[in-house]
């Protein structure tokens, strides 16, 4: 049994600390938040993983992303549907020491509980910012051993997602629990799926989102949950967390932890940002052919993750270092277009692939998971030699994007999926001022610029 810091209920405890009074700056971040989501689930509404969803919830759905604002899909469809978007090109924010991506699963559940509710702006980013802390409280908790084998924003987002929709539900503490409880009672995620190249992390995350989001309708009719569910002999710890901490669940933080979220400025995954951020220090990079090698050394996780000298899918090449070292050292800053099928098989760019090795490094396999870094040494055939190294990559809370920054990133995406200039332009300005609504209804705030 695991020690719980003198306590016999934990969930209770989690509730507590997740209906503490908001400021207007939190509010804030929970709309950078959504418009980081908005713009990563546009760009991917139009992906053959996302009209997989649409055919199998509601055949003839138009592919534009228009389930969030109820135009077609009731909420329990669009929860799913919008729940399998954000994680699908590898752009969604992430919380380093908790190890997952929060948005993804979060998000989709307030939005569909808002349009239930009819639920107030200020309801939605508050219960967004709550439902982030649950869930990176969780991550904390259940650690690197939770990590190896289960996807934790799976497994701990769909506790933020019941956190969210009790929120705008304006549940008690004690239904809210339940809510949480009942939402962890199925969740999961297994990482085999990274093995094969197949579409199952946005299974993932769509069916985490939809637990939450229906645990907390269920709690609000009273269908309780087993409030043991952590510590329990046979409950989330025992079963998944070799390694769990529950004083990191209830550790006393003084801000709310949305605030040490990154946001990721490149369409690759996570660990392969750090290894990309170092190259692109260097003030201008040799023609590719007269590049000899380039040696990665980085934390193991991302080697676990990102070593994949060959990647035959757009999927498989956002878990591939080398696809995006030689990406960029062939077509400069990355782009969505450097992972499309087209761009694979480029002869420059595979060639380099095969000229990059990479190796862990205890230096920072010690920092990790607080800090992701990564160095690169280039040598060229002439026999030059260029190095870089980076402690944190860019969009972690050490090295933040600025709202031009965020905006430019959703900018992109927004053309991606075939947005105006126009258009995009007025989301992104509308949605960082979101905070400024107040108690205006959500969902028509959503759609006066949407449309």
């Amino acid at each position: 049994m695991i020690e719980t810091i003198g306590r016999s209920i934990l969930l209770e405890d989690l509730v507590c600390l997740g209906v503490r009074p908001l400021s207007l700056r939190d509010r804030e971040r929970a709309a950078r938040h959504l418009l980081d989501w908005l713009a990563c689930a546009a760009a991917a509404a139009s992906s053959p993983a996302a009209g997989a969803f649409r055919a199998a919830l509601q055949p003839g759905c138009s592919s534009e992303l228009l389930w969030l604002l109820g135009r077609d899909a009731e909420a329990h469809q669009a929860v799913l549907a919008d729940g399998a978007l954000g994680s699908l090109l590898e752009m969604d924010d992430v919380h380093r020491s908790a190890v997952l991506h929060p948005g993804p699963v979060i998000i989709p559940a307030a939005l569909a509980t808002a349009l239930q509710t009819r639920a107030s702006v200020a309801s939605l980013l508050d219960a967004i910012v709550r439902g982030y802390e649950v869930t990176i409280r969780l991550g904390r908790a259940v650690g690197l051993g939770h990590y190896r084998y289960w996807h934790p924003s799976s497994t701990c987002g769909a506790f933020g997602a019941a956190m969210a929709a009790a929120w705008i539900r304006g549940l008690d503490e004690i239904r809210t629990a339940w809510a949480l409880a009942n939402a962890g009672t199925r969740t999961g995620g297994l990482w085999q799926m990274r093995h094969e190249a197949v579409p199952s992390k946005a299974l993932h995350t769509a069916l985490a989102a939809h637990s939450g989001w229906l645990a907390a309708a269920l709690a609000e009719q009273g269908f309780s949950g087993p409030l043991s569910l952590l510590e329990g002999e046979q409950g989330l710890f025992a079963a998944m967390a070799p390694e769990a901490d529950p004083a990191r669940l209830l550790a006393v933080d003084d801000h709310w932890l949305i605030h040490e979220v990154s946001f990721k400025p490149w369409p690759a995954c996570r660990h392969a940002h750090p290894a990309m951020d170092a190259l692109m220090t260097l003030d201008s990079f040799p023609e590719p052919d007269a590049i000899e090698s380039v040696a990665v050394e980085t934390y193991q996780a991302a080697l676990d993750f990102c070593d994949c000298r060959c990647p035959s899918t757009p999927g498989q090449a956002r878990f591939s270092i080398q696809h995006a070292l030689a990406s960029i050292l062939v077509h400069g800053r990355p782009r969505m277009r450097h992972y499309e099928s087209s761009a694979l098989n480029v002869a420059p760019v595979q060639a380099l692939r095969d000229r990059i090795q990479l190796a862990s490094c205890n230096h920072f396999d010690q920092a990790f998971p607080h800090h992701f870094g990564a160095s690169i040494q280039l040598r060229t055939r002439s026999g030059e030699i260029m190095q870089a190294a980076v402690e944190d990559a860019w969009g972690d809370p050490e090295w933040p994007l600025t709202d031009a920054d965020l905006g430019a990133k959703a900018a992109d995406l927004f053309e991606s999926a075939g947005f105006e200039s126009a258009r995009a332009q007025r989301i992104i300005e509308q949605t960082l001022s979101l905070a400024e609504q107040g108690e205006k209804p959500a969902m028509e705030s959503l759609r006066a610029f949407w449309l």
